[in-house]
């Protein structure tokens, strides 16, 4: 008898063949499923990571596109922003997203966050958004992410992560556990239950300090972590010495 796969699994594969199935839907469910707070959220990174100047953005695993967007706006079409994504049918959402104006400083790229094409020491921020908890080694993942970003430049992750809050933390458990994947999977119909990978993916991560060491752990410094909306999302930033 052939082996069942686990919820769990994050061979490259099977994340490019799930996320690849759930692009049509997945811009309509980060939404409904937020409550569209997850606009807000990547709004408050370009504030909290501002941009400088013309300096160069790299938005990691950018899926359709939304934080790339974002630091476009925030830079008020100063910076070139590259988005890149290992998923060919999220950058297919993400190019027709991108308007005629854009298309001159916003560009796209499918390539895998653990082997990226990119030159050392140039962006001046390397910015990823729930994307680095997907990626099969997440060590690899950050690593390259440090290893493009320029000296004194800053790499900024936003990630979910677990409410410490009793009360709301038992709601939101609730919520994320049960009936988000119910909605999730009843419109997206993934067959590699996309939105019961979800939630265990990240209770799974690390999270609050030990991602913050993790950081650490890759040469950054002055690394800070700022919860978004009572912890349920929290924002890493550090700086490339």
């Amino acid at each position: 008898m052939a082996s069942v796969p686990s919820l769990l699994d994050k061979r490259e594969e099977r994340i490019r063949r799930m996320f690849g199935a759930i692009a049509p839907s997945y811009d309509f469910l980060n939404h409904l499923l937020s409550l569209n707070i997850d606009k807000s959220w990547r709004q408050r990174v370009t504030r909290l990571v501002p941009p400088r100047g013309d300096g160069p953005i790299l938005d990691l695993c950018t899926g359709t596109g939304d934080l790339a967007f974002a630091y476009d706006r925030a830079a008020k079409g100063q910076a070139p922003i590259l988005g890149a994504d290992f998923c060919g049918e999220m950058l297919d959402i993400a190019v027709r997203k991108r308007t005629q104006k854009q298309k001159d400083r916003i560009r796209f790229i499918q390539a895998d966050a653990q082997r990226l094409p990119l030159p050392d020491n140039y962006f001046d921020i390397v910015c990823v958004a729930f994307g680095l908890r997907n990626v099969t080694d997440p060590d690899k993942g950050l690593a390259e992410m440090v290893r493009v970003t320029r000296p004194g430049g800053r790499v900024a992750i936003l990630e979910f992560s677990k409410p410490r809050h009793p009360i709301l933390g038992r709601f939101y458990r609730a919520y994320f556990r049960w009936l988000l994947p119910l909605i999730g999977q009843w419109i997206s119909r993934s067959k590699d239950a996309a939105y019961r990978y979800l939630p265990a993916s990240v209770q799974e991560f690390p999270d609050g300090e030990a991602l913050a060491e993790r950081l650490r752990q890759h040469g950054l410094t002055d690394v800070t972590y700022t919860p978004f909306t009572f912890g349920i999302a929290t924002l890493y930033v550090g700086v490339k010495p």
